[in-house]
Formats: structure tokens, sequence, C-alpha cells
């Protein structure tokens, strides 16, 4: 398959959904939003290598902890003609800020795990103590 033939396949809000494990709903919220802009034929949705590649973006943006104004932030400045450079940089910077937020939640993850399982240990002790004086 050549690129200009990947470029103009189209899939239906079905096979996107099946392909990517979501609904419909969210599909078409992504387009309301503005984040996907699929062509209509009659109400059938079709979207082009264009909206595909779009919502893998989404996904990943998602997955990561993105807001979804953020990530159509980044996606908007795709077409500026400064070889996507304003769009590089604010991806990267945004990228660095939520990479830098997540390394703090996963030190807090990591505290309140080994705080939870001091606390375990405490109540399974007294448990055990409990346990042994009504026997």
């Amino acid at each position: 398959m050549t690129d200009e033939d990947k470029h103009a396949r189209t899939w239906s809000i079905s096979q996107l959904c099946r392909e990517f494990d979501v609904t419909p709903r969210a599909l078409r919220f992504y387009e309301q939003k503005g984040l996907l802009n699929p062509r209509r034929r009659g109400w059938t949705r079709i979207y082009d290598y264009r909206d595909r590649a779009r919502l893998i973006l989404i996904l990943r943006g998602k997955r990561v902890g993105f807001k979804l104004s953020e990530i159509k932030e980044m996606l908007d400045l795709y077409h500026l003609r400064d070889g996507q450079e304003k769009q590089l940089r604010l991806a990267s910077r945004k990228m660095r800020e939520r990479l830098e937020a997540l390394k703090r939640q996963r030190v807090e993850l990591e505290e309140a795990i080994q705080e939870l399982e001091r606390t375990c240990t405490v109540v399974d002790g007294m448990l055990k103590e409990r346990t042994r004086k009504g026997s």
C-alpha cells in the first residue's frame, strides 16, 4: 500500500470504535469539541487518515492525563505555516510539565502505599492479638 493509498483510505465510526476500543459517543464528543472533523455522507460520518491520526494523539494525550482542551490546543497548531515549530515547542513544554506532574504523583502514590502497608501491618497485628485472646 503506497502512502497515497494510506492517505486516501477512510473509516466508518464503527470501524474506528472497534480499532481503538472507544464508543461512538466518544467520537461524536471529540467531533463536538473540534478535535475531529469527519466528512458527512448524509447522516454517515466518514473519517479520513487525518482524523484517525488525530484520534491516536487524542487517546495518547488522555492516557497520560492531558485535558481535551490541552490536546486541542496542541493539535490546532498543526496547520500553522511555521514548519510545526510552534506546535512542537508547545507540545514539548506541555509534555514536560505533565511528566513532572506524573513524577510527583508517583512519589505521592509510593508514600501512600507505604503508609497503607504500615497501617495494614498494625491492624493485622491487632487482629491477631484479639484472636489469640478470644481463643
